[in-house]
């Protein structure tokens, strides 16, 4: 059998069948316990649900009795298709995880474009080492060091706006780090797991510690309360805690001026930190317009 089989599949049962490819192709495994928790079925149901995956994909899953998943082969290819927009809303926020139909808006619209985006065969071997806490061994192309090999622990992607990153531990440099996912290359999982401490997400310091940014209208603007308006601020301030790890991008992503003085000069500048000094210890501020200690 094959996708051509699937016309002949009621919705309803093609939407299960998308979820066991959906976390196969990016968790790399799955229970019947996801499909029962998921759309509230009976276990007879989600037995049938996998036995038909197995017809209608033969190689892309196999019973594990160790651990009681079922877990994707390494000869794994999707049964449907995944707009990578879609994947990745799917996996960082939980919606939109329906791939057997094309989703129409409800109301017209024209939402900004991300000029690169990830190549999903990449994407699903990340999240796959995300979601298992394994290793990955990749081929990164910086701007500083041109290509290496190395490996990292990914924990978590992020989005910093323009472009996904992913954050993990570098063994190289033996530090944690931001990875443009789009700068990586041949991504692939190793099967030893975590073992070390230090390379864990809790101790990953810029990404557990908390930023609260004061955000004003720009000292320089004759109608401050427009801006006001424009982000709900309250008494003329907005309040923001982020990630010390998303300081950087969130402040240059939305123009906030950075200096002490308020002294950059451009209309787009609509923005103005107010507190600076909690940025002391931040990283990435050289993204941070203006700033400078």
């Amino acid at each position: 059998m094959s996708k051509d089989a699937l016309v002949n599949i009621n919705h309803s049962q093609q939407e299960r069948l998308s979820n066991i490819d959906f976390r196969a192709y990016f968790l790399g495994e799955l229970s019947r316990n996801d499909l029962i928790n998921k759309f509230g079925i009976k276990m007879a149901a989600a037995s049938r649900d996998l036995k038909l995956y197995q017809e209608l994909a033969v190689d892309n899953i196999f019973y594990d009795p160790k651990v009681r998943v079922y877990k994707a082969s390494s000869s794994f290819t999707p049964l449907f298709d995944y707009p990578v927009e879609r994947a990745l809303a799917a996996l960082t926020q939980g919606f939109g995880d329906d791939f057997v139909s094309p989703h129409k808006p409800l109301i017209t619209s024209d939402l900004s474009t991300k000029l690169n985006k990830p190549i999903l065969s990449n994407l699903a071997t990340i999240t796959k080492a995300i979601h298992q806490n394994k290793v990955l061994n990749i081929t990164y192309h910086s701007l500083s060091s041109g290509h290496t090999t190395r490996e990292i622990i990914p924990f978590s992607l992020v989005d910093n706006g323009l472009r996904w990153h992913v954050r993990a531990y570098d063994r190289r440099r033996e530090r944690f780090s931001d990875f443009v996912m789009t700068r990586i290359e041949n991504p692939a999982i190793l099967e030893s797991k975590v073992t070390l401490e230090n390379e864990s997400k809790e101790f990953d310091i810029q990404w557990n510690r908390v930023v609260e940014l004061e955000i004003i209208p720009h000292p320089k603007l004759k109608f401050t309360e427009t801006i006001e308006l424009d982000y709900a601020m309250e008494n003329g301030v907005m309040k923001v805690n982020v990630r010390a790890t998303q300081a950087g991008y969130l402040l240059r992503l939305w123009n906030v001026d950075c200096t002490k003085d308020h002294s950059l000069d451009g209309n787009e500048y609509h923005l103005w930190l107010k507190n600076r000094e909690a940025l002391y210890g931040v990283d990435n501020l050289m993204l941070a317009p203006g700033y400078s200690d």
